[in-house]
């Protein structure tokens, strides 16, 4: 996905059929435009609404995850201050209860983050997709046949980054709302290194312990 085209290389019908004359004046002609597609999701009102639902359900996983280590550090205490007064084998069996419970959340949670950083690449690609009309409708506007990622780009001249008209017409066009696509056909074309800001790493799941301290055997 990273270091690709953004899947924005959109092989249009002829260009030429596009009369000069019902372009809108002063807009940019050229055959190849440049997009930042990272701004394309930072600053578009569609990509910002994105954000903040990957931000909303990261914050609820690490809100989770603080929960459930709360909770596991109090019921270890508990059992470790029970010992004293349990016989040998019982302490023993809830320790390995505990044990076990503990890894079972630890992969339950670790299922949640990798769910979560499945979504930020999915989010990213359906963007992209949803946005492919009006990147087309831009080319066609400007008589370009190529919209090329900036960072693909060694050297140009300013003019051909057309990244604010995009948001623009995106704003314009979509408002808050990417309707994901279809997934049931082809797949999505790759679609580059645009990336919601970083809004999915949620604190740590609660880590696997060793328990209250195992009984030796008598």
């Amino acid at each position: 996905m990273r270091g690709r085209l953004v899947a924005l290389l959109l092989a249009l019908a002829p260009l030429g059929a596009v009369a000069q004359d019902d372009l809108a004046l002063g807009q940019v002609q050229s055959p190849v435009l440049v997009i930042d597609a990272g701004r394309l999701l930072a600053e578009s009102r569609a990509g910002q609404a994105i954000d903040a639902d990957l931000r909303a359900r990261a914050d609820a996983l690490a809100a989770e995850n603080r929960q459930l280590e709360a909770e596991l550090t109090s019921e270890e205490r508990a059992l470790t201050e029970r010992r004293p007064t349990m016989e040998v084998e019982a302490f023993r069996a809830e320790a390995e209860a505990f044990d076990a419970r503990v890894q079972a959340i630890r992969s339950e949670q670790d299922a949640k983050q990798r769910e979560l950083e499945e979504a930020v690449d999915r989010s990213r690609e359906d963007f992209l997709t949803a946005v492919r009309p009006v990147l087309a409708q831009l080319m066609i506007e400007s008589g370009a046949a190529v919209i090329l990622e900036r960072r693909e780009v060694f050297l140009s001249v300013g003019l051909v980054d057309v990244t604010d008209e995009a948001i623009a017409a995106i704003d314009a066009e979509m408002g808050e709302g990417a309707a994901a696509p279809d997934r049931s056909g082809a797949e999505t074309a790759p679609s580059g290194d645009a990336t919601p800001s970083e809004a999915t790493d949620p604190a740590t799941p609660p880590a696997a312990t060793d328990g209250p301290e195992a009984v030796p055997g008598d």
